[in-house]
C-alpha cells in the first residue's frame, strides 16, 4: 500500500477529505435548517390561530417583529393614508402577474403601520395604484397578521413601488413615524368597496430539507467509498492480483 504516500495519492485522498467533509456540513446545514423550520412552524400555527392583539404589543418603533412573533394576530384603528400607497412588484400566484398594494394606517397619535391591503391582478406595474381599489375612508379597523421587514436592495422604494416590503425603507419617504414590520390583513372594518385578494398564509410543510440533508451525505459517503474503489483497484494492478 505503499502507493497511498505518493504524491498523487496524497493529493487525491487529501481532495475526497474535502469533498466529504464539504458533503457532511452541507448534510447538517440542511438538518439545522429543517429545524429551523419546524421551529418557526410551531411558532405560526400557534399565532395563527391566536385571537387577535393591539398591534403594539407584536410591533415596535424600535424593535421589529421576532421570529416567534411572525403571523401574530393583530389589530389596529386608524385612517389610511392612500397617497402614501406603494406597490410591491412582482408578486405572482398560480403563475399570474400581479402586485401587492401596501398603505400605512395611522393611530390618533400620528404613528403608522404599513398594511399590505393584498394581491391585484395587474400586467401594467407602472399603473397599478391607480388601477387599484381605493381603501375605506374614515376610520378603520384592521385585523392581520404581523411580518418582518425584509432586508437587501429589494426593499428600496423608487416612485411608489418596490420589490418587497420594509418599513424602514418606505417610512424614509414619509413625514411620520412607522412600526417596525408590517401587517397582511385579514378584515378591514368597514370593508372596502372592492376588496383585493388577500394575503397566502405560510406553507407549514417541513420543505425539501431531510433528503437534501441525505443527498448530502450519501455523496460524501459515495465519495469515501470510490476512493477506497479505486485504492483496492490500484493495488490489484501492481500485485497482479487480477482475476481473468
Amino acid at each position: 500500500m505503499r502507493f497511498l504516500l505518493t504524491r498523487r495519492w496524497l493529493l487525491f485522498l487529501a481532495a475526497v477529505a474535502v469533498l466529504a467533509y464539504g458533503c457532511l456540513w452541507l448534510g447538517e446545514w440542511q438538518f439545522a435548517r429543517l429545524q429551523d423550520r419546524e421551529e418557526r412552524n410551531e411558532h405560526a400555527k400557534v399565532n395563527l390561530a391566536m385571537d387577535p392583539v393591539p398591534v403594539s404589543q407584536v410591533m415596535g418603533a424600535d424593535d421589529g417583529v421576532s421570529k416567534a412573533e411572525e403571523w401574530s394576530r393583530v389589530t389596529m384603528t386608524g385612517t389610511y393614508r392612500a397617497e402614501d400607497s406603494i406597490v410591491v412588484r412582482y408578486q405572482t400566484r398560480d403563475g399570474i402577474a400581479g402586485v401587492d398594494i401596501v398603505t400605512p394606517l395611522v393611530a390618533a397619535d400620528g404613528t403608522g403601520v404599513l398594511i399590505d391591503r393584498g394581491w391585484l391582478r395587474t400586467e401594467n406595474v407602472g399603473n397599478a395604484l391607480k388601477s387599484a381599489p381605493a381603501p375605506p375612508s374614515g376610520e378603520v379597523t384592521v385585523v392581520g397578521w404581523a411580518r418582518s421587514n425584509a432586508d437587501g436592495d429589494s426593499t428600496r422604494v423608487d416612485d411608489q413601488s418596490a420589490r418587497a416590503i420594509s418599513s424602514r425603507a418606505i417610512g424614509d419617504t414619509l413625514d411620520y413615524p412607522l412600526l417596525e414590520g408590517f401587517v397582511d390583513a385579514e378584515t378591514e372594518t368597514p370593508p372596502a368597496d372592492q376588496s383585493l385578494v388577500q394575503a397566502e398564509l405560510p406553507d407549514l410543510g417541513e420543505g425539501p430539507h431531510f433528503f437534501y440533508g441525505l443527498q448530502w451525505w450519501f455523496f460524501g459517503l459515495l465519495a469515501l467509498f470510490g476512493f477506497g474503489y479505486l485504492a483496492y483497484d490500484e493495488r490489484r494492478n501492481l500485485t497482479g492480483d487480477r482475476s481473468e
